[in-house]
């Protein structure tokens, strides 16, 4: 995690008569459409209300994965902004055999279909989208999906990286040891944040290694985002180390705003409720 302010303290907005930067704005979730809640359909919303890329962080659908769920749960909802959404896969997904559902609503935009990882650019910012079901699709230092990981973090050597995909390293409720390779190659080559689902709540992590030790200079900074409309939020136990902000009463979205060198974060809270967070930070 690149980053030279720490925290929530906000980046200095430009001065007046001084050109801002070109921004890109990605705005997402995870863990989102059920049929028989209306609580992706309020998360819906706050994506309609914003431009930019729209990502998914798994669990897109949240029964079996079935193409049903796809054309009656999501499709409603998030499905409205398809063309613009880059999504990841999740554990539900592939409760249909081969997550083939998913891949084939999202079709290219999830990348070669079945692999689940792939990535994209936005300004200076690479973005890799990867496959953390590592009981069907390898995540040890040996896969094809590290091996891919390296490469392409190796051909694409931008100042600012970020990391989307569903299983969480670190989280109160649902911590998942097999992700370490994916972090440790993406630690080894700087980079700045991870955003992930599975656990239903939010939750934000100071920069760290893949230990799991507070590291300011070169730790990545992880979001749990598993906010986008799967109910019942989960309820939280014991803090873990280095996680300074969470809730667990909450959906929304999280909203990133990415320029040449910084970023920007804001948790957008569903209409009624209060929570948020932000902050800040320069890549590394």
């Amino acid at each position: 995690m690149r980053c030279g302010v720490f925290a929530a303290t906000l980046l200095a907005t430009p001065s007046f008569g001084q050109s801002a930067p070109r921004t890109h704005t990605l705005v997402g979730a995870g863990d989102i459409a059920r049929c028989d809640s209306n609580a992706d359909e309020a998360t819906a919303r706050l994506v309609g209300n914003m431009r930019g890329t729209v990502f998914t962080l798994g669990d897109n659908v949240q029964g079996s994965g079935a193409a049903s769920e796809f054309r009656n749960c999501y499709a409603p909802s998030w499905g409205r902004f398809k063309n613009r959404t880059r999504p990841a896969v999740g554990n539900h997904e592939y409760y249909t055999p081969g997550a083939r559902p998913y891949y084939g609503y999202f079709g290219v935009r999830a990348g070669v279909s079945g692999r689940g990882y792939y990535s994209y650019k936005r300004g200076n910012w690479l973005i890799v989208v990867l496959n953390s079901n590592c009981d069907v699709i390898r995540c040890d230092r040996n896969s094809a999906q590290v091996a891919w990981l390296r490469q392409t973090l190796a051909a694409n050597p931008t100042r600012c990286t970020a990391a989307m995909f569903h299983h969480p390293l670190f989280s109160t409720n649902a911590p998942t040891p097999n992700v370490r390779t994916l972090w440790r190659v993406l630690y080894n080559r700087k980079a700045d944040i991870i955003l992930n689902g599975h656990a239903h709540s939010y939750e934000r992590f100071a920069p760290q290694n893949p230990d799991g030790v507070r590291d300011l200079d070169r730790g990545i900074r992880q979001f749990v985002v598993g906010t986008g409309g799967a109910e019942p939020i989960n309820p939280f136990g014991p803090r873990p180390k280095n996680s300074v902000v969470r809730n667990d009463q909450t959906n929304g979205v999280m909203r990133l705003t990415l320029r040449n060198g910084s970023y920007n974060w804001k948790f957008v809270p569903v209409a009624g409720k209060t929570f948020t967070d932000s902050g800040g930070a320069r890549c590394r």
